[in-house]
């Protein structure tokens, strides 16, 4: 299992839950930041293909603001693990911090997307799939760009939220602007 869109200032945060065949190999499969996106999209593709089981959970900003982001990652996490097919007996989870699920033993493994193929799949349907859906936010709110930060706190974005405000897709818990770069505007 693995996460996408914590450290984002909008949209929402998505997690994917994959189940590989034992023997599955892939050359170029690793952590999905050390991806380009269109090696993403097309592993995304081959993981769908080959996976024995793959659930995607995804919570909005909303819910963020409402329950707090670690608690809506665990939220989404559950989310993938419920939407499989199959019950697992083992849930490897990247990362240090997990909130267990139905009994099902799990482990957490830091930087686990880089150590264990199937959380390097589940990296990179959660990434696919969340910034598949920061494009469509973005064709609603095109002045975020969010088809290229995906939401993520780049300087542009944060100028952008300077100028022009926040809009219903942000995450209005997160400090959206902070003090020290009202400066570099």
């Amino acid at each position: 299992m693995d996460e996408a869109g914590r450290g984002c200032l909008a949209g929402p945060v998505v997690a994917a839950a994959v189940v590989l065949p034992k023997k599955f190999k892939n050359e170029i499969l690793t952590d999905s930041k050390q991806l380009k996106e269109k090696d993403r999209d097309a592993l995304r593709i081959i993981i769908e293909e080959n996976a024995i089981a793959f659930g995607i959970g995804i919570i909005d900003n909303y819910k963020i603001d409402e329950v707090n982001i670690l608690q809506a990652t665990y939220l989404a996490m559950h989310d993938a693990i419920s939407s499989l097919k199959i019950k697992p007996e083992l849930l490897l989870i990247d990362g240090n911090r997990f909130k267990p699920y139905k009994k099902i033993a799990h482990e957490t493994i830091i930087k686990g997307d880089g150590k264990f193929i199937e959380i390097a799949a589940a990296s990179v349907l959660a990434k696919t799939y969340r910034d598949e859906i920061m494009r469509k936010l973005h064709e609603e709110f095109p002045i975020y760009n969010w088809h290229k930060n995906k939401g993520y706190p780049t300087v542009a974005h944060r100028k952008v939220i300077y100028e022009r405000g926040s809009c219903n897709y942000h995450r209005h818990s997160f400090q959206l602007l902070k003090p020290e770069q009202f400066t570099l505007f």
